[in-house]
């Protein structure tokens, strides 16, 4: 029988690739080690998208790149062929900001962190050879509407007097204009995905700051304030670009990652797509199904904003497609009975089955994940002399079924 487990992270406990891992030695300790697993970690474009691209095959490299304040940060991106995988929160993440880092922001941070060590990232890929550039955004510190990226790029950011701005989206109410003779000639071979599920505009009362902004430590006042300098930043790029940055500001996505979005639709001519289609299509989900009896999905929690396309929904997909069974497990489910069939999923279990407390979910959820795996492991041995296997997994009358 072969199983494919694609999990997302369990957020603040397990990374993908480990919940795939603790879910496999419990489905092995349960069928004696003779189940053919295949293993493919899963994201929805934020965080764990670079482990998901390791997982299928691409190579991991490394940087050192300024972080969101500056202070110089080693971040990973990942590469295959000419393709390059790179997640923007480890560059400009909130939880790679200094002092306890972990996403403690505070005003301050709101103001002044930057996105350049993004646009170092992507030039660093420039250099690895690669012109097919995945950006996952998510998780960003910065409310610079990408500014910094350009500056990594190679772009200079000018006030009146000619002098180059801090770094920061505060900081832009100053911009006069942008110098974009530096800007890394390679940019015009290299085509970009934003691989992103956030369709806020860049500006306005649903826009970058005003959303986004309060999470980044940013106070009313800073929110108005970031608004109105991300308004100038469209203003002078629209005089150096044309008209084009002035429609980005109000494409889908814009907002997204503080506004990198917005720099990287209308200067780097990024497409957006939703993040998991990105990354089922860039791990091949769709055709290392061919085969599978069953499916394993699942993320830390179940609940409305899966229901939205986030990575088990975009699983249970390209899982139905394929004509195999799916299953969810989790930390916790608010999922009801109805939600969880339209879904796609044959049934949904969550370690609170386990175990009531969720602290103790959290801090032990690979044992928790273990029994799991074991519980659907001895399912499917139960089936295993089925000619139809765990494609046997109705409900019809006469028909031995998996309970999971």
């Amino acid at each position: 029988m072969r199983v494919v487990i694609a999990p997302d992270k369990f957020k603040g406990s397990l990374s993908a690739p480990d919940v795939a891992r603790h879910l496999e030695a419990g489905l092995q300790r349960a069928c004696g080690g003779n189940l053919e697993v295949l293993r493919i970690p899963v994201a929805d474009g934020g965080e764990g998208t670079l482990d998901a691209a390791v997982g299928s095959g691409f190579t991991r490299r490394s940087a050192v790149v300024s972080g969101p304040t500056g202070a110089p940060i080693r971040a990973e991106f990942a590469v295959r062929g000419r393709e390059a995988v790179i997640e923007m929160a480890a560059a400009s993440g909130l939880a790679v900001l200094p002092g306890g880092g972990g996403g403690r922001p505070d005003s301050d941070s709101a103001n002044g962190a930057s996105s350049k060590g993004t646009g170092e990232l992507i030039r660093a890929a420039l250099d690895a050879g690669c012109r097919q550039i995945i950006l996952g955004v998510g998780g960003s510190a910065n409310t610079d509407g990408g500014a910094g990226v350009l500056q990594g790029l190679g772009a200079k950011l000018l006030d009146a007097d000619g002098n180059e701005l801090p770094p920061g989206g505060a900081a832009l109410a100053r911009l006069d204009w942008i110098d974009f003779s530096g800007f890394d000639s390679r940019l015009d071979e290299a085509r970009f995905v934003l691989a992103s599920d956030v369709d806020n505009p860049l500006l306005g009362a649903q826009g970058a700051a005003a959303i986004f902004g309060p999470q980044k430590g940013a106070t009313p006042e800073d929110v108005a304030a970031l608004d109105a300098a991300l308004a100038r930043f469209v203003d002078v790029l629209c005089a150096e670009i044309g008209p084009r940055a002035r429609k980005a500001a109000d494409a889908p996505g814009a907002g997204a990652a503080g506004g990198v979005g917005y720099a990287a639709i209308a200067v780097l001519a990024a497409t957006r797509r939703p993040g998991i289609d990105v990354v089922l299509e860039f791990t091949g989900l769709a055709e290392r199904l061919a085969g599978a009896d069953l499916v394993i999905t699942g993320e830390g929690s179940l609940d409305e904003q899966t229901l939205l396309g986030k990575t088990p929904v975009g699983v249970a997909r390209a899982a139905r497609r394929a004509k195999v069974p799916v299953v969810a497990v989790c930390g916790r489910s608010v999922l009801t009975p109805e939600q969880i069939s339209s879904s796609g999923f044959l049934a949904v279990h969550a370690l609170t089955e386990l175990e009531s407390n969720v602290d103790t979910c959290i801090t032990d959820a690979a044992a928790l994940l273990e029994r799991l795996g074991r519980q659907l492991g001895e399912q499917l041995a139960n089936v295993a002399h089925s000619a139809q296997g765990a494609r046997a997994l109705d409900s019809a009358p006469g028909k031995e079924t998996l309970s999971v």
